[in-house]
Formats: structure tokens, C-alpha cells, sequence
């Protein structure tokens, strides 16, 4: 049986989804954009202000299951401008320990819901 993890401290789902689903002892989280959950607003102020908000918009929903980033085992960031990458990528590693960091795989899109420049999501294991 799967377990729906729903968070006020991260944006409603803008869709038929929900920000995570527990199966077993595994996490799936959908993806993440830069939504200030407490304003509803946008954060593209700059790349790493974004990615920020993305990061603790996931924080959020992991802390909602009872993990932290240590517990995330693998990510996908999708990213509308490969230029973009290290920017991301600084702010992306301050989250976690790089001995112990997930796998992970970028990727550069055509677009993103909301026209955001950055989505990230997660699967962590209990």
C-alpha cells in the first residue's frame, strides 16, 4: 500500500499528482519548482535564488516523510539553460555531504510548468 506525503510547507500540487508517495520504505517525490508555499509567487529573482527555493520546497516534502537530504539516494534536475549548471550545481551540493551525495542526472529541457529555469526531484530510501 502506498502512502501519500502532503506538506503545507511546500506548493500544492498544480496538477492530478501529490508531492510524494511512499511505497515500502522508498520515496518518490514529484518534482519541485521555485514556489514560495507561503505566498504562492514565483522565485526567479536569480538562478541560485530559485534553486534555492527548490531545494527547500524538497526539504519540506522530505521532512514530511521523515527524511532529510541523507536519505536521498537519487535525482533528476532538469534545467532550461545548460549554462545555468554550475550556478545550480553550487547551491544543488550545499545540501548535501559530497561523500555521501545521491546519484543523479541533469538534463536541459525545452520547457518548464510555469516557465521556471529549474525542477528537481528525489527518491530517498527510509
Amino acid at each position: 500500500m502506498k502512502k501519500i506525503i502532503f506538506t503545507e510547507n511546500a506548493p500544492a500540487p498544480i496538477g492530478p499528482y501529490n508531492q510524494a508517495v511512499l511505497k515500502g520504505n522508498t520515496l518518490y517525490t514529484s518534482g519541485q519548482i521555485a514556489i514560495n508555499p507561503a505566498t504562492g509567487e514565483l522565485v526567479t529573482t536569480s538562478i541560485e535564488e530559485e534553486t534555492k527555493q527548490v531545494m527547500e520546497n524538497m526539504k519540506a516534502v522530505l521532512t514530511a516523510a521523515g527524511m532529510t537530504f541523507d536519505q536521498v539516494v537519487k535525482t533528476t534536475i532538469f534545467i532550461m539553460d545548460m549554462n545555468d549548471f554550475a550556478k545550480i550545481n553550487t547551491v544543488y551540493g550545499s545540501y548535501f555531504d559530497e561523500k555521501t551525495a545521491p546519484a543523479r542526472e541533469t538534463v536541459q529541457v525545452a520547457c518548464l510548468p510555469r516557465n521556471v529555469n529549474v525542477e528537481i526531484s528525489m527518491i530517498a530510501i527510509l
